[in-house]
């Protein structure tokens, strides 16, 4: 009989419009790191805390409320959302984080308050756990240190 291993806990990092360009949209606001490039640090740094990683990118609005809903129906750990635009005009992702108990931690390259007014009011933050933002590729990887804690 073999012995099955038990599943590591799951982080979902859900990336939203315009995320699939990174590395030659807007460098000097984004870095040149592209989607990639933050998914195999996130993927190499999960391993060394022990927990796994589900990395996934989408245009549409729908997809994020989509992977919301099967992050609570999974019992994820934790999501990393960066929503990009759609953090300052979504209400139905502000839904869907409220709907689901998994803690959602909100991730920005940049940091929005420096930028232009609209940037200033985000959904995603008044229903998610916390932010990090301004450290470019580095927030994802604070983000996953954080959803690491949250077992503790």
């Amino acid at each position: 009989m073999t012995e099955q291993l038990p599943e590591l806990p799951l982080v979902m990092v859900l990336n939203g419009p315009n995320l699939n360009l990174l590395g030659s949209r807007e460098p000097h606001i984004y870095g040149h790191d592209t989607l990639d490039d933050i998914a195999e640090r996130l993927e190499a740094q999960a391993t060394g805390l022990g927990l796994a990683v589900d990395i996934r990118q989408s245009n549409h609005e729908g997809h994020i409320v989509d992977w919301l809903q099967e992050a609570g129906a999974r019992g994820a750990l934790a999501v990393l959302l960066n929503a990009g635009a759609l953090t300052h005009t979504s209400i139905a992702i502000h839904d869907a984080i409220k709907a689901i108990s998994v803690p959602v931690i909100e991730v920005h390259l940049s940091n929005p308050h420096t930028r232009e007014e609209f940037r200033h009011t985000s959904f995603v933050a008044r229903a998610a756990k916390g932010t990090i933002s301004g450290f470019g590729a580095a927030s994802y990887t604070l983000a996953l240190d954080a959803a690491g804690a949250l077992r503790q």
